[in-house]
């Protein structure tokens, strides 16, 4: 088989530091590689380069045997390479056909267009993809998941022969997943080569023909998935084995109840109906749960982001929760599900985001200095081991897994008894899984109470002392952890418990 990519000693730097060092990498047609490494490994930035959004420092590149050198996105679309992004490239005041065609509309008498034609092609697509989306409503309108699906469709209206997908995951429900993945065997069949960039190694090995593992920038490996398994992988992204710190630790957890609410309820987007939970001093709790149970809803409501008022208890004292600076006064906080949209302001320094939550308890007879602020930010940067140059440095700049931290430790600086964490790895490397899982059993080891979502059921398992399952706004099932739990059995908790 052809190769339909090859990109031979390439190198790039930004601002003097070598980001990719000498990487070769090659796909064939028809082939589905799974690109992986850690955060800042380098694997956005190689992709980048071959879709033209980076220029190249050294090496080349050859697309279907021919030399390029693009010099935008454009130039790689036109090529017929495209890129589906982690951060989402839709507009959202604009409809689902607008942005599907958008740059590349059908015409009618070569300066008009083609509006039927137009619907009747997005109906098309999102019938492959078995998502009901009326070509008509706006992309604001829409779930988080059909987002990521029309941007998928958005690549296939460009008929690419090359796709490059980036976490694309990230924001699915199980179903969509499933979708997904047989989209991907059935693009494999008609000759598109696919390149599959994600931090969930199980979906990993159900979806791709060869694995490259990126180490600091360099090439560490390229393996066919049938020769290789989830432990070398993972070695050859950390440089060894993950061992039992990613592994449940029994925890001692106090008799003390921290948190307590009776009778929750949540109206909307997903009804949870008259809930119960109680968290003890020490103690980390895991909601369970497919997309849609309530899991988040449920976190929301008790930081004050859904309407209603709901009655707490924390620490033995009463509380009514009916907004979010309600719920910090009471002492919680949330690290929200997406942190570049809900957690972080991505034009600000990591000084700047680490400042917010914390201005009472900085500020100095109502002033802030920016020695005391600086000093604030180094500590926290250097608690949680954030790598970066500095402080001043743009949050955006920064891999997902240390952006993650920040948002950690913007929260954490406040000393909340109450930690809710929304899929609190979501997009991260092994090697941060394992930092930030360490972290809130640190923290919660403290005498603090910790409430986590999460859609990975091994991270569920690795942290929490007990785990709720939800189902339909219901917690259904409650389950002690140990090590004898076995993840089969609280996947089909999840999967089958009414």
């Amino acid at each position: 088989m052809e190769h339909v990519i090859e990109m031979k000693h390439v190198m790039k730097s930004f601002s003097g530091v070598n980001v990719l060092n000498n990487v070769s990498f090659a796909v064939k047609k028809g082939e589905v590689r799974a690109l992986v490494g850690g955060n800042g490994a380098g694997k956005s930035t190689l992709m980048k380069i071959l879709t033209g959004v980076y220029s190249i420092d050294q090496g080349e590149i050859n697309v279907f045997g021919e030399p390029v050198h693009f010099r935008n996105f454009s130039e790689a679309r036109t090529a017929g390479i495209s890129m589906i992004f982690q951060e989402l490239s839709l507009i959202p005041s604009m409809s689902v056909s607008e942005n599907i065609f958008l740059t590349c509309e059908p015409l009618r008498n070569r300066f008009h267009i083609d509006k039927k034609q137009q619907k009747k092609q997005t109906l098309d697509l999102m019938k492959s993809l078995s998502v009901e989306v009326n070509p008509s409503d706006l992309v604001s309108d829409i779930t988080v998941g059909n987002s990521q699906l029309v941007e998928i469709a958005k690549a296939l209206a460009m008929e690419a022969k090359v796709l490059i997908m980036d976490e694309p995951t990230a924001s699915l429900s199980d179903r969509e997943t499933d979708i997904l993945f047989d989209l991907i065997g059935k693009l494999k069949a008609e000759g598109v080569t696919i390149i599959y960039i994600s931090h969930r190694m199980g979906e990993i090995f159900k979806v791709a023909d060869s694995i490259t593992v990126l180490k600091d920038g360099s090439t560490v490996s390229t393996r066919d998935a049938a020769d290789t398994d989830i432990k070398q992988v993972i070695a050859d992204m950390i440089g060894r084995e993950a061992g039992e710190e990613y592994r449940y630790k029994p925890r001692t957890v106090g008799k003390e109840l921290l948190f307590s609410v009776k009778g929750m309820k949540v109206d909307t987007p997903v009804y949870v109906d008259s809930t119960d939970i109680d968290v003890y001093k020490g103690e980390i709790l895991g909601l369970a749960g497919l997309m849609g149970s309530g899991r988040t809803e449920i976190l929301e409501t008790i930081f004050g982001l859904n309407s209603g008022k709901n009655s707490i208890s924390i620490n033995g004292n009463n509380y009514t929760i009916g907004s979010v600076t309600d719920a910090v006064q009471a002492g919680i906080a949330l690290v929200p599900d997406d942190r570049r949209k809900k957690g972080l302001v991505l034009d600000h320094s990591i000084k700047e985001n680490l400042l917010l939550p914390a201005l009472k308890k900085i500020s100095r007879n109502g002033s802030i200095r920016n020695d005391i602020v600086s000093d604030f930010a180094r500590t926290a940067v250097s608690d949680y081991d954030v790598k970066t140059p500095g402080i001043n440095k743009q949050i955006s700049l920064l891999s997902g897994g240390n952006q993650q931290k920040v948002v950690l430790a913007k929260w954490l600086s406040l000393n909340p008894d109450l930690l809710l964490l929304d899929e609190p790895t979501a997009g991260v490397d092994i090697g941060a899984k394992v930092e930030i899982v360490e972290m809130i059993r640190q923290y919660a080891d403290s005498g603090k109470a910790v409430i986590v979502v999460s859609s990975e059921i091994h991270e569920l398992m690795a942290m929490c002392d007990r785990i709720m399952v939800m189902h339909k706004g219901r917690i259904t099932k409650e389950i002690q952890n140990s090590k004898d739990l076995e993840e089969e059995r609280l996947q089909y908790e999840i999967q089958h418990e009414n």
